[in-house]
């Protein structure tokens, strides 16, 4: 059932703490990177140079809007607006807490992919408009590495759509009472997380904007605010890549003792800072060698992890199986050594991460 969450007030909340944390990730990664490199990092503007955020946005405010007189200005200045369109409107279906967010879709899983896939349009029109030979060569890599990478990315991503039986993504979060997907889907998670630091274009894999070979890559033409949203809008995608991260494979708002919306903010911070400790730790590979190694390694790697999840699910669903678990429990049902069966548990007793048996029947339509 698709149902609205929050009213006027609870949305502009969300999205205004998301653009606000967008824009004080500049300064975290600035000092995270710093720590771990053994320097200072910005120490002067404010207290632990603080205030480095607001001297550039100011800067960005007062810097010359300027459009090249080559450029085909109304799809320049669409360029950035998409991103950052894009990317704030992929929050509308994250979970952050019961009875916290946007909108609550049945589809919501499907919802996120297709947002992640109209963000490239972003970098390509920005390619083209902007007439520029560096600036193309980024936008035609941008639109081959996240078409390749989005083939991964969706086919990692159904073995969690199997083990818990909907693309509802609360429901998502509610199959992993038992345990946390990350135990069974190990290798579904790697690849997903392979896949989002490509669709993200964050350094190792920020192929379309290699300064070394592209200058800046699709925005070499970009100034102020255009630039700006670029900037906000690649960190919007980071904070967004994490929080999904944290749905599909660690919990999602579940944990003990703390608040539910708590213990989603910290998953996701701990998501946030290994983006940027990825940065800071491994080098940039070329670009035959990104595109080989998602379609030669993940590939095999995302297909083989699939049909093994479909062929345990399949099994547990087996009758033979289903007959033998009913057996064993007759059997034991009256040893003190045998488990106790409690309401949701499994006849084994073992975590059974709902293995699509949470099916909800209103979302079967």
């Amino acid at each position: 059932m698709n149902a609205s969450l929050g009213d006027a007030t609870d949305i502009i909340g969300i999205l205004v703490s998301v653009i606000v944390v967008a824009a004080m990730l500049v300064w975290v990664e600035r000092r995270l990177l710093a720590v771990w490199q053994d320097r200072l990092g910005p120490n002067r503007v404010g207290p632990f140079g603080l205030m480095q955020v607001a001297a550039d946005m100011i800067k960005m405010f007062f810097k010359e809007d300027w459009i090249p007189p080559f450029a085909d200005k109304p799809v320049f200045v669409l360029a950035p607006t998409i991103v950052f369109i894009t990317m704030l409107t992929g929050f509308a279906v994250i979970p952050f807490a019961p009875g916290v967010g946007i909108i609550d879709f049945n589809f919501g899983l499907l919802y996120f992919l297709a947002l992640s896939s109209l963000s490239v349009y972003s970098i390509v029109l920005a390619g083209y408009a902007s007439n520029n030979k560096y600036s193309l060569l980024g936008g035609l890599r941008a639109a081959a590495q996240t078409v390749s990478y989005e083939v991964f990315m969706g086919i990692s991503i159904m073995g969690v759509v199997m083990l818990s039986g909907t693309f509802n993504l609360r429901e998502i979060v509610e199959a992993q009472r038992d345990g946390w997907f990350i135990i069974p889907q190990f290798f579904g998670f790697i690849i997903f997380l392979i896949a989002v630091i490509a669709e993200s274009r964050r350094t190792p894999l920020d192929l379309p904007e290699a300064e070394q070979e592209l200058v800046a890559g699709f925005h070499t033409e970009y100034s102020g605010m255009k630039f700006g949203m670029f900037f906000v809008g690649e960190y919007l995608g980071i904070t967004l890549s994490s929080a999904m991260i944290v749905t599909l494979f660690f919990g999602g708002w579940l944990g003990p003792w703390l608040p539910p919306l708590l213990w989603f903010c910290l998953k996701t911070a701990v998501g946030i800072m290994f983006f940027i400790l990825l940065r800071g730790s491994l080098p940039r590979p070329r670009y035959d060698q990104l595109m080989a190694f998602g379609w030669k390694v993940l590939l095999p790697a995302a297909l083989l992890n699939l049909l093994v999840t479909g062929a345990v699910v399949l099994s547990m669903h087996s009758p033979l199986v289903a007959s033998s678990q009913a057996l064993a429990w007759e059997f034991g049902a009256g040893s003190s050594s045998f488990p106790s069966r409690e309401a949701g548990a499994s006849p084994s007793g073992f975590p059974s991460w709902s293995l699509g048996t949470s099916v909800r029947r209103e979302n079967q339509c």
